[in-house]
């Protein structure tokens, strides 16, 4: 979601927070600003829409000096608008902040008491003004500070300057990512490495409820209690080719593209000679008699998959929570149970939430996440990387098919522990495995032929998905995509349930994605399609070769898949499903990297 940078450095400040917002854009957002302090002046800039506006701004407004805080922001309280884009000041205070504050409205309430009022409809302008006033009773800034963090509910990473402060900066987190890179006599702040990137890779990383005192040449962490605390200071190497297009038109086609690749990546990752092996202590399934996993979004689509294989293939029992419902629920959680949270950025707040609840309950907290520096990384007891690399796009694409790796790994890694398969069995399943980066590929060279059907389903109002057994959270999954970037209305259905309501949507204009490999339900899904086509639906079936020369008369088009194993049809069918939301987005002109409304990190619940 929003973007935080700051920098107490040796050189001008402004260019080198706009190219790290540069960095951050993937993650979402509708304006920005920065603010710096020069010979003693706070002054700031702001724009909405895109960083290159800012940039504009800053040729004919420049903004001079070497200590200085920015933002991307992403809207929550108050419209998109100049006045309620970060940075937002109060007397000498400047401060950025990614979250929400709770209790805004009665901390309001309490300044315009005190004779504070807010000029913006945001609740980050508050976070400056209880500073202001802290400070107005003779409070210095470390006091002001703590007071002030005491004062606020909510979720929030955020970052302070202040007015004739050429070297101080304040930072705190809670329940929102934050990291300080160190340099050679400089100091960076970043919401996200990546933006820090280029400036260093030697990166600490606040713990929950930490704050900060920043200076050049001092660093002084305090935990949620007051007590100055030490944390450790990491090496993190970021490859940033992958934050490049490498050629493309858009991120989102090069991850699409890339999935072949990182695939194989995290498949050599995690076996060797064909054997499969877990970070230490690993897992034993024997300890579990169920499975809880937690997620948002396409993550928890990539969970309901993991379901089928879990219980067809292990014999063990799986639930399937959306993070933002499961501890609303206050869900039971028996001892034997494995937690089991998926999520790329590995900083999903309503994710993390749910870990959270699980503590204490659950037998063992396994995450699977991209970024092995993340929160809900650094609060599991075992984490498996995906292995994905940097994933610009918002909407996710080679994340979900290594997360679906990931997850049948250790379906199969249950199934021998549980005696449901032996180790040659086994074997056998990691061979096909080892295959499928190669019918990837296949899959990927009907690119063409699918953005020729992208063109008309981009003319639709509304568009049905269907699939059967493993091929329905595709379905759903499907729908996900193609509304994300192509704005497009789609649902994703179990075929089965076509006739218990969603075919009274059925006539000529919309279109239905049929995903149907050759499998063992594939003739109860050709029965639903022939019900679609019975009543002059506008069938585009998406299967394999026998099921192509089965199936494909009287279909609308047909898109022809590489043979797969039917347990691996999940992995494989996500690549069509990208690429026609893909192309119906770039048919329509939308932002496909960049989607309205939406956030690469949901960093708030």
């Amino acid at each position: 979601m929003c973007g935080i940078v700051g920098v107490l450095g040796n050189h001008q400040a402004a260019p080198l927070m706009v190219e790290a917002l540069k960095r951050l854009e993937y993650r979402g957002y509708d304006s920005a600003g920065i603010a710096t302090v020069d010979h003693g002046t706070l002054d700031r800039r702001r724009s909405v829409g895109k960083l290159v506006n800012l940039s504009d701004l800053l040729v004919h407004e420049p903004l001079s000096g070497r200590i200085g805080i920015g933002h991307t922001r992403w809207a929550t309280h108050g419209a998109p608008s100049v006045s309620n884009a970060h940075p937002h000041r109060a007397g000498p205070v400047a401060v950025v902040h990614n979250g929400i504050i709770e209790n805004y409205r009665a901390l309001r309430a309490d300044l315009a008491a005190a004779g504070l009022r807010c000029q913006t409809e945001t609740d980050t302008e508050t976070i400056a003004l209880l500073m202001q006033h802290l400070l107005d009773q003779g409070l210095d800034l470390r006091a002001a500070t703590a007071q002030a963090l005491a004062r606020l509910q909510g979720a929030f990473a955020l970052a302070m300057i202040f007015d004739g402060q050429e070297d101080l900066m304040i930072v705190a987190r809670r329940g929102s990512p934050l990291a300080i890179g160190h340099g050679d006599g400089e100091v960076f702040v970043g919401s996200d490495a990546l933006a820090l990137a280029p400036l260093t890779d030697r990166i600490t990383y606040l713990d929950e409820g930490d704050w900060a005192v920043l200076s050049r040449d001092r660093i002084e962490i305090y935990d949620a209690s007051g007590r100055e605390v030490e944390r450790q200071m990491q090496i993190v190497t970021i490859d940033l080719s992958q934050a490049e297009k490498g050629g493309h038109r858009h991120f989102m086609a090069k991850e699409i593209a890339e999935q072949p690749t990182v695939l194989g990546d995290a498949l050599n990752h995690y076996l060797r000679d064909d054997m499969l092996v877990l970070p230490e202590p690993g897992l034993d399934f024997l300890r579990y008699d169920r499975i809880t996993m937690v997620a948002c979004g396409t993550a928890y689509y990539a969970c309901v998959v993991a379901k089928y294989w879990f219980e067809q293939i292990a014999g063990l029992n799986v639930e399937v929570d959306f993070a933002s419902e499961f501890r609303y629920r206050e869900p039971p959680i028996p001892s034997r149970t494995l937690a089991l949270f998926v999520s790329q950025s590995g900083e999903t707040a309503d994710t993390l939430a749910a870990l959270r609840y699980c503590e204490g309950k659950a037998a063992r907290i396994v995450s699977v996440v991209n970024v092995v520096q993340s929160s809900i990384a650094r609060e599991s007891d075992m984490v498996l990387p995906i292995r994905a690399g940097v994933e610009i796009g918002v909407a996710s694409t080679k994340a979900f098919t290594c997360q679906l790796a990931v997850l049948y790994l250790l379906a199969l890694k249950a199934a021998v522990d549980r005696s449901k398969i032996d180790p040659d069995e086994q074997a056998a399943h990691i061979d096909r495995l080892r295959h499928l980066p190669g019918l990837m590929n296949a899959a990927l060279a009907q690119s063409a032929e699918i953005a020729e059907v992208a063109k008309s389903v981009a003319e639709a109002k509304d568009v049905l998905f269907l699939g059967r057994g493993a091929m329905y959270p595709l379905a759903l999954e499907g729908a996900l995509k193609l509304k994300e970037i192509s704005y497009i209305h789609a649902e994703g259905y179990a075929s089965g349930e076509l006739k218990h309501g969603p075919i009274a949507l059925v006539d000529p204009s919309v279109p239905v994605i049929v995903l149907a490999p050759s499998d063992a339900l594939f003739e109860k899904t050709v029965s639903n399609m022939q019900e679609v086509m019975a009543r002059d639906g506008k069938v585009l079936l998406i299967t394999d070769a026998p099921g192509a020369r089965h199936a494909g008369e009287g279909c609308w088009k047909v898109v022809v898949m590489p043979e797969v194993p039917a347990e691996l049809a999940p992995m494989l069918y996500a690549i069509p499903a990208q690429l026609l939301a893909y192309h119906a987005a770039v048919a329509k002109g939308t932002d496909v990297d960049q989607p309205r409304n939406l956030a690469k990190s949901v960093t708030v619940e």
